[in-house]
């Protein structure tokens, strides 16, 4: 989200929006706000804790630039997560 307009917010909650209407409970990076400060780590600190939570991580296009989602990914694999892209969620809705 770092170094993207509106800190690619935008397409977060688009692309939650789509998931949720396929029936998926979704944790969006966009909506969780840290207890702390603004700084990059708090927000990261509150996005791995939700992450946690999920057994799935689907990566927006461009995560590849993002210093978070490759964070985040790590941690998935760590862990046993499924990796998936969202747009190939998406465009297999058929």
């Amino acid at each position: 989200m770092t170094g993207i307009k509106d800190h690619n917010i935008p397409a977060f909650n688009a692309v939650a929006a789509d998931l949720r209407r396929l029936g998926h409970d979704v944790v969006n990076p966009a909506e969780i706000t840290p207890k702390t400060g603004t700084a990059w780590e708090d927000y990261m600190r509150a996005d791995l804790q939700a992450l946690l939570t999920c057994d799935t991580i689907a990566l927006l296009a461009g995560w590849e630039k993002s210093k978070g989602a490759h964070l985040e990914l790590h941690l998935a694999h760590r862990v046993g997560m499924t990796v998936v892209f969202a747009e190939d969620v998406l465009s297999n809705t058929d």
